[in-house]
């Protein structure tokens, strides 16, 4: 897929929430809580205009059994993708909208996500400056399977810094 790097929209926020009321009445009888992470949900952040959402279920298994009717609906449906414990969905095709992330409540993942978000939402300067760092990227990279590993190393340093910061403001 190709990188397509975007400015800030406050549209991403109304598009999160109108998804997620989609999907609780397609997971009609399965409680879910969904959250918006990723660089759409940080206000001032460039972002690949890409929705990332997380839904949080009882029980991950709950979610398989809902992968037809999704396809059917145009989602495509990865599995793991890579993540034991996740299952993925993305909408969109090529254009994608949306990508989908269900996890267990008891998953790891979660907290790594949220705090990472709101990490960036705290400190706008280190918001400025992975934006930066994506546009850096974006200049060198045309398709995603280059761009997203590229970053993996920045993230993690970022993740961490997350991670300190969280640890700190809990105390």
């Amino acid at each position: 897929m190709e990188v397509r790097l975007s400015d800030y929209k406050n549209e991403w926020v109304q598009m999160f929430l109108e998804e997620a009321e989609y999907l609780r009445a397609i997971f009609e009888g399965v409680e879910v809580q969904f959250e918006h992470f990723g660089s759409t949900a940080v206000p001032g952040m460039k972002a690949k205009p890409v929705i990332d959402m997380m839904g949080i279920v009882d029980d991950i298994n709950k979610v398989d059994l809902f992968n037809g009717t999704l396809a059917s609906l145009g989602y495509d449906v990865a599995g793991d993708w890579g993540i034991p414990g996740r299952r993925l969905f993305r909408k969109g095709g090529e254009q994608r909208t949306h990508h989908i992330h269900f996890y267990q409540s008891d998953s790891l993942q979660i907290g790594r996500h949220l705090i990472f978000r709101d990490y960036l939402r705290s400190h706008p300067e280190e918001a400025a400056r992975y934006s930066r760092f994506k546009e850096q990227l974006a200049q060198r990279y045309e398709r995603t399977n280059e761009y997203s590993p590229a970053k993996k190393a920045f993230v993690s340093e970022m993740e961490q810094l997350a991670l300190t910061w969280h640890s700190q403001t809990s105390e």
